[in-house]
């Protein structure tokens, strides 16, 4: 599995109904409201076998209300 951090920038006063729509997706682990450049933040894992890009694309850009998102792959947990 990879896991994934993703940090997204909602529109303005969009930030609740886009944690909504997320989770009713269910396809996070854990997710948090976030001060700074993003509003929220995202932790998932995904099958190796999955496109990560695409993964994004076809489960999270597609909510309404999402203005910019930024990715982190992991790679060892310490």
């Amino acid at each position: 599995m990879n896991c994934l951090f993703v940090q997204i920038r909602c529109r303005p006063g969009t930030a609740y109904s886009v944690a909504t729509q997320i989770v009713l997706r269910e396809i996070h682990s854990e997710l948090y409201s976030t001060s700074g450049d993003y509003d929220l933040l995202m932790k998932l894992y995904i099958p190796n076998e999955k496109d990560i890009g695409m993964f994004i694309n076809d489960n999270l850009l597609n909510i309404e209300g999402i203005e910019r998102t930024y990715t982190t792959q992991t790679f060892k947990v310490f």
